[in-house]
């Protein structure tokens, strides 16, 4: 992954087709010692390819990818419908997180 946030770093800058040597001192101004072995596959899959293509192409594949959970919403949504409820819900955490902060009496772990 640090390689090729490096690479891309290169990239922004203008550099379109970043040499090894290039990611390397990009990896290495910031303390971070380059894997060599890694860093040729990098170099290897992405030759000839543009960047900027490959991430259109990635975005497309991920637009794909169901995500999110539907149970939280029906549940809010649920307790919201109800109009005083809701505003119960909302005081309730407010009384618990008070109730929390004088359980330690004061004192954190690392005062």
């Amino acid at each position: 992954m640090k390689h090729l946030a490096a690479y891309l770093l290169l990239g922004l800058g203008g550099n379109t087709s970043p040499s090894a040597a290039d990611v390397k001192a990009v990896l290495e101004s910031v303390g971070i010692e380059a894997d060599n072995e890694r860093l040729e596959k990098l170099l290897s899959e992405l030759e000839g390819k543009d960047i900027n293509e490959l991430i259109a192409s990635g975005s497309e594949k991920l637009a794909s990818v169901p995500s999110g959970g539907a149970g939280g919403a029906t549940a809010s949504g649920g307790a919201a419908a109800g109009g005083a409820p809701a505003e119960e819900a909302a005081a309730a955490p407010a009384e618990e997180e008070k109730e929390e902060s004088d359980d330690d009496m004061g004192f954190g772990l690392f005062d």
